[in-house]
């Protein structure tokens, strides 16, 4: 009888505590109890660390919840096997939120008192090995973003070319990159696939390969023409819920004109020696999206002192303590007002960016700038 009354005594627990959230249970369940840890550990526990872990665990997985498949009670002693399902949306236990879904099978013991408190537990769970497979994730998905950007930024006289990247815990699928073309003219192009992780490591790193490709046989074409070729080769070999945001732009050093074209990417910021901040705009559906797309192209004249600030939306994405996004408008009025003098724009966001953000910041998506100045004349 007692053996009944101790598994009922577990699925009330799964039912009212994980599954319910009403975590004041575990104070009646619960007494001083030694927990066995997978990786052979022994760990004095109460009630009070119950809730906190439950809280975390619900936290990180909203929509959590455990199934019991089979229960086996012999003595004080009761074998569950059960199944634990959800979403991971935020870090739990070092292991970054991948947004996918997950299904583990756990195997956990339950040593009674005759009271009918919990006065033991041992977990056998896949937890452990999930944690290693995402962080084994993480850095394969980090090398591969790694591996595509590239190792040199271009010298070209009277140009000053500055890239910034920082990359978030998890992978996003930002990248920039320099394209060497006919008659010393440059392509420059900052982007980023949607997605988390090694699906977004590889779209990055395919649509960078297919720009370079695209960039070198139609080298005395338009930046439109770039991007049109890229998004049908891209269309048949991304997945279906994933696509490319990317600003392309080609360079003539020597009288100053920036080509451009954009694939549903932000609007870069070109700005003058008045003070002056404008939108290089031009429209365009992002790449992978849908065939037969074209691309508007603009013109933009770079004067000695001008420069045009590229970036990626971890930026103008980033979140105070109170919720409020950094923003666009935010970002224009600090391309404006920075003196170049002082110290590189760059440096000057990002100082801004942390001041906004305040201590304890954990930074949600890869940061990418790429600042293209043409340098004043020396006399």
């Amino acid at each position: 009888m007692r053996a009944e009354e101790n598994k009922a005594i577990f699925r009330r627990y799964i039912e009212e505590v994980p599954n319910q959230g009403n975590l004041e249970v575990a104070d009646e369940i619960f007494d001083r109890y030694l927990a066995h840890q997978p990786d052979g550990s022994t760990l004095e526990r109460g009630p009070k660390d119950v809730k906190r872990f439950q809280r975390e665990w619900r936290s990180a997985f909203p929509d959590l919840h455990i199934s019991i498949d089979e229960q086996i009670a012999e003595g004080d002693k009761v074998v569950n096997s059960i199944t634990v399902q959800g979403t991971q949306q935020r870090e739990f236990r070092d292991m970054a939120p991948t947004g996918k879904a997950v299904e583990m099978k756990v195997i956990t013991i339950f040593h009674f008192s005759e009271e009918g408190k919990v006065v033991e537990t041992w977990d056998f769970d896949q937890l452990r090995l999930m944690r290693q497979n995402i962080v084994q994730e993480l850095k394969v998905a980090r090398s591969i973003q790694h591996a595509s950007l590239p190792k040199e930024v271009p010298i070209l006289e009277g140009w000053e070319i500055s890239p910034h990247y920082q990359p978030a815990r998890e992978v996003g699928g930002d990248f920039y990159d320099f394209h060497l073309l006919s008659e010393g003219r440059l392509g420059l192009v900052v982007g980023d696939a949607t997605g988390k992780g090694v699906p977004a490591a590889l779209v990055m790193s395919t649509t960078c390969g297919m720009l370079q490709l695209a960039a070198q046989a139609l080298d005395a074409t338009t930046p439109g023409e770039v991007l049109e070729r890229v998004n049908e080769t891209l269309l048949a070999r991304i997945p279906a819920n994933m696509f490319v945001t990317c600003f392309y732009a080609i360079l003539d050093p020597k009288s100053g004109s920036l080509d451009y074209a954009n694939a549903g990417h932000d609007l870069p910021y070109l700005r003058r020696r008045n003070g002056e901040a404008e939108e290089l705009r031009a429209r365009g559906m992002p790449l992978g999206l849908m065939s037969g797309t074209a691309y508007e192209e603009g013109e933009a004249s770079l004067r000695e002192g001008n420069y045009v600030l590229f970036y990626t939306d971890g930026l103008v994405e980033a979140h105070d303590p109170k919720g409020e996004m950094f923003g666009f408008p935010r970002l224009r009025e600090l391309v404006a007002e920075h003196a170049e003098e002082e110290r590189s724009l760059g440096d000057f966001l990002m100082e801004e960016l942390h001041s906004f953000v305040g201590e304890g910041w954990e930074q949600e998506d890869d940061i990418t700038l790429l600042m293209l100045q043409r340098c004043a004349t020396r006399r």
